[in-house]
C-alpha cells in the first residue's frame, strides 16, 4: 500500500541525508521524495512516498520521530490532499507528428515548452496516473528523456488548518 508522509524539518544542513540513511538503514523504499522551504526559511517540507503495509508505516513514523530536526509528520490521506506530480517528456517527432502532438498534450493539459528539428518537450502536470496515461501514450513515438518530480501533496483546506499549528 502506499502512503505519502509530508515532513516539516528544520532547514540545516545534512538533514535530507539523516533521513534517506534512516531509510536505506531500515531497509525501507522510498517511491519518491521532494523537498522544499517552506515560506518560513527556518523550515523545509518534505513529501515522502513509501510502500508498506500500516505496521512498515508506523515504524518509518517513529523513526522520523527520532530524528532532532523532525518537526512534524503528517500521513496524508488520499481524499484529504491534493497531490501533483510534473514531468519534461523528450520526444521524437517530425514536423508531420507535431500536430498530433501537440494534440495529444492539449487533450492531457499538458504545454509544449521546446521544439526542435527533431523533438518537441512536454511539460504535464498532474496526479501520477495522469503522468503515466500521456507517458504511455506518447511511447508510441519514441521518448527520448523523460524527468519527473515524483509527488507533492498537501492537505486539503479546513483539514490542513485543524492538523497544522503554526510553525514560528
Amino acid at each position: 500500500m502506499r502512503h505519502i508522509l509530508s515532513v516539516t524539518v528544520l532547514n540545516k544542513p545534512g538533514v535530507l541525508a539523516r533521513i534517506t540513511g534512516l531509510f536505506s538503514r531500515r531497509n525501507f523504499n522510498i517511491d519518491s521524495l521532494n523537498v522544499g522551504e517552506t515560506d518560513n526559511p527556518s523550515y523545509s517540507k518534505m513529501t515522502i512516498v513509501v510502500r508498506g503495509d500500516d505496521r512498515t508505516l508506523e515504524q518509518v513514523k517513529k523513526q522520523l520521530h527520532k530524528l532532532i530536526n523532525v518537526v512534524k509528520i503528517t500521513d496524508l490521506e488520499q481524499s484529504e490532499m491534493v497531490a501533483r506530480d510534473l514531468a519534461l517528456i523528450r520526444v521524437s517527432c517530425t514536423r508531420k507528428q507535431r500536430t498530433e502532438i501537440n494534440q495529444i498534450a492539449d487533450t492531457f493539459r499538458a504545454k509544449i515548452v521546446d521544439l526542435s528539428n527533431d523533438s518537441i518537450i512536454i511539460e504535464a502536470t498532474g496526479t501520477d496516473n495522469k503522468i503515466e496515461a500521456l507517458v504511455e501514450i506518447l511511447r508510441d513515438f519514441g521518448i527520448k528523456d523523460i524527468v519527473r518530480t515524483g509527488i507533492v501533496a498537501l492537505s486539503r483546506g479546513q483539514l490542513a488548518e485543524k492538523s497544522n499549528k503554526k510553525i514560528s
